[in-house]
């Protein structure tokens, strides 16, 4: 796991992997890095650095693996710092960070890795901007808002007259005269519901914003990003998480912009909202750029219009690069849970991740409701279930559920409670993965799919011991007494629990786990 960066940029050692970059002496503001002479990542210095020397992203690390020219430039001058061959790991062959298709990709501006537009050719750009304006036509002529372009397509258009290498999406706006939350939301429902009807597929984000999915020629799906902006008191609120004063002739009525030859509704004042945006400095390029944000917008945002993903990117890459490293067959609380229903008894998975219990019970005759949070989760499961059913196990559905979003919650519920006479909540390891607020939503949404049937909901997490045990990543140890006198009263009753070895989402063992069976019937 060794990268050998030469004498020129560390001029003393040998940095790893887990090191990542010693900044160079000279750096400017920003550093670029590329592989093979293509755009990877870039950062700033002062901002990213730690004793000297810049982690690798989390999303590239898993990549680095093999042989490649290492270039690092300022790209403020095009001063080269280091353009030398590197050896990640033992291995000889050469560096592949390129997609199935053979696409080189970099890390973007939320740390996903992922296809830039500097690395997408001509044609396929304008494609991607052809069919962002009839995105922005349908919203306009059909959803009756003044939609525009915004974030990087618009800084693009107005600073360079084409996309910005680094940037990897398209992101449109619309004024909302709606001046509660509430209804914010449900205009945004409503606008998803035009665009579906327009042949769009889209994908649901928060209560203010969706993607809309574009599937280009070349085999690649794009996403438009569908934000509301609106006003509350003095203060205009955008999604992404901008907040601060612009005043509406800024925005309305829009006006158009040429982008790389295709016109696009735009604000009336772009440089107004760009200022908004950005901040003062937007002029300037810098590809590791990070927005900051008002802590009190951010925070208003989020109670008002959507719960949080704070650890979505974390779970979603997990399951693309540890993916196969997650055991396949069922659980052994599966199994325990198995001989405490009866077959054909419908059971809902809560945060089915990767969908090896979701397979196991319907491998086993149960119908399966699968839920996550997760995009690459769903997906995953999906598949697996559908080779599952043409094997002649049990139909499944696959749903998104998003334990903060009170909403999805409600909805999940309701589902699962008219689904079938015998149905049972299956959660193993998701209470000690999410925060408090989506716990207590846990347990209004199992009251409710519960409330007045024979179905229990079967709960294993990691529990807090009298030892110390090894740490859990992405979860933390719970008091079991705790998350009991919370079930209790939600209205639950425990019928069963037991506090034993068992084992982590690797499989491994873990000394301290809890198994609660619940229920909602009357004692």
């Amino acid at each position: 796991m060794a990268a050998t960066i030469a004498a020129a940029v560390t001029g003393r050692r040998t940095l790893h992997v887990d090191d990542g970059i010693a900044v160079p002496a000279e750096a400017g503001c920003v550093v670029t890095v590329a592989f093979e002479g293509r755009y990877v990542w870039s950062f700033q210095p002062g901002r990213d650095s730690r004793g000297g020397v810049v982690a690798w992203p989390a999303a590239l690390r898993p990549r680095l693996r093999g042989v490649t020219r290492l270039t690092l430039a300022d790209p403020a001058d095009g001063r080269v710092h280091l353009d030398e061959e590197v050896a990640f790991g033992s291995g000889s062959d050469r560096l592949d960070l390129a997609d199935a298709h053979g696409h080189p990709l970099a890390v973007n501006k939320v740390g996903n890795l992922t296809r830039v537009f500097g690395e997408t050719d001509g044609a396929v750009r304008v494609e991607i901007l052809r069919a962002t304006a009839r995105v922005l036509d349908d919203l306009c002529e059909h959803g009756g808002v003044g939609a525009f372009l915004s974030y990087g397509c618009l800084l693009g258009a107005v600073r360079e007259g084409r996309m910005i290498g680094t940037d990897c999406d398209a992101d449109v706006c619309y004024l909302s005269d709606r001046r509660s939350p509430a209804e914010v939301i449900l205009e945004s429902y409503r606008l998803e519901r035009v665009m579906r009807a327009r042949g769009w597929g889209t994908v649901r984000m928060s209560g203010g914003d969706f993607k809309v999915l574009i599937k280009l020629a070349d085999g690649r799906t794009v996403y438009v990003d569908v934000f509301v902006g609106f006003t509350v008191g003095e203060t205009f609120y955008l999604l992404g998480n901008r907040s601060g004063r612009l005043p509406r002739e800024a925005v309305v009525p829009t006006t158009t912009i040429r982008l790389e030859g295709v016109e696009l509704a735009a604000p009336a004042d772009p440089e107004a909202v760009l200022g908004f945006v950005y901040g003062p400095h937007w002029r300037v390029p810098d590809p590791a750029f990070k927005f900051t944000d008002p802590p009190d917008g951010v925070r208003r945002l989020d109670g008002w219009l959507r719960g949080t993903r704070e650890a979505l990117p974390e779970w979603n890459l997990l399951f693309r690069t540890r993916g196969d490293e997650l055991p396949r067959k069922g659980s052994a609380f599966a199994t325990w849970v198995r001989h405490r229903v009866h077959r054909g008894d419908v059971v809902a998975e809560l945060g089915c991740g990767l969908g090896r219990d979701a397979a196991y019970f319907a491998r086993h005759g149960h119908p399966v409701l699968a839920y996550d949070i997760s995009p690459d989760a769903r997906s995953h499961t999906a598949k697996r279930l559908r080779r599952v059913h043409r094997r002649g196990g049990a139909e499944s559905v696959v749903r998104r559920l998003v334990l903060d979003e009170l909403r999805t919650v409600a909805v999940t519920g309701a589902e699962i409670a008219l689904s079938a006479e015998r149905r049972h909540l299956y959660a193993r390891r998701l209470v000690d993965v999410v925060g408090d607020e989506a716990r207590r939503n846990l347990w209004r949404l199992a009251r409710t799919a519960l409330d007045g049937g024979d179905g229990s909901l079967f709960l294993e997490l990691a529990a807090e011991g009298p030892l110390p045990a090894r740490p859990e990543g992405l979860s933390r140890r719970l008091d079991p007494d705790q998350v009991v006198a919370e079930i209790e009263a939600a209205g639950g009753h425990v019928l069963h629990r037991h506090l034993g070895i068992g084992r982590d989402l690797f499989d491994e063992p873990d000394p301290w786990t809890c198994r609660l069976q619940v229920t909602w019937r009357k004692p």
